[in-house]
């Protein structure tokens, strides 16, 4: 089976536990309105094309760098966009002894199969309501919760990502919010806030796009870090 790959990167080390090498998959359902790579929106724009088995070959390459911790990750766009090909290739590299990680918003249509081939989850919160997640992604929040759910059900260890916008998500009240939902979930080891950025702005212009937080300032990283500081308070999660 073919995947589309955007780009391929040998040392991820924020991807995951250990040194990573990170495929990005093309194609995503979401139209997040902070997302900075719409390059990856589209099957059409892949930059390489690659079998299951040629991934498995080229991480082989990598395995004595990547050490005990290390082993690969698999990102976008969406890596639920191509879910067959991402299926085949998770079952490969497991019986290669390879550790994997996806990178998802959990929006795609897959085979509950697939989480017997996931090591480790890095899930992307967009937000926690139907109203909110359809305004930031204009998706339902329905797959999301789906996908979490089948995390907790087959105990899938999951690190929480969310980003982090003024004026949309930066409050105090908003990340309580966060806390207590998570508390819900046994298989949530780990909680991301990472500060919204501007750098997607060229690429949007470059692919006559518009963007639409042109007005919206990148995000203070100190008051990321705070609000990362509360959602961790009292050792809950």
């Amino acid at each position: 089976m073919i995947g589309y790959i955007n780009k391929i990167e040998t040392m991820g080390l924020v991807d995951g536990p250990g040194i990573r090498i990170v495929f990005f998959l093309q194609g995503c359902p979401l139209r997040c309105l902070f997302c900075h790579n719409p390059e990856t929106w589209s099957l059409t724009n892949s930059n390489l094309k690659m079998t299951s088995d040629e991934i498995v070959q080229k991480i082989l390459r990598y395995k004595n760098y990547l050490g005990e911790n290390g082993g690969v990750t698999f990102s976008g766009g969406e890596p639920l966009a191509q879910a067959d090909f991402l299926l085949e290739t998770l079952k490969k590299c497991k019986e290669a002894g390879i550790h994997t990680c996806i990178d998802t918003s959990g929006f795609g249509t897959y085979s509950e199969e697939i989480f017997n081939y996931i090591d480790l989850v890095l899930l992307d919160v967009k937000a926690l309501n139907e109203n909110s997640y359809k305004k930031i992604t204009g998706q339902s929040y329905e797959s999301f919760y789906k996908f979490l759910t089948s995390c907790e059900e087959k105990q899938v260890k999951v690190w929480i990502r969310q980003v982090i916008i003024p004026g949309i998500n930066d409050t105090e009240e908003y990340i309580l919010q966060l806390k207590e939902f998570l508390k819900l979930y046994r298989c949530v080891e780990k909680i991301e806030l990472l500060p919204y950025h501007t750098m997607g702005i060229k690429k949007y212009e470059e692919l006559g796009l518009k963007y639409r937080l042109n007005s919206v300032p990148a995000m203070d990283l100190e008051e990321c870090k705070r609000l990362e500081e509360l959602i961790r308070s009292d050792n809950e999660i």
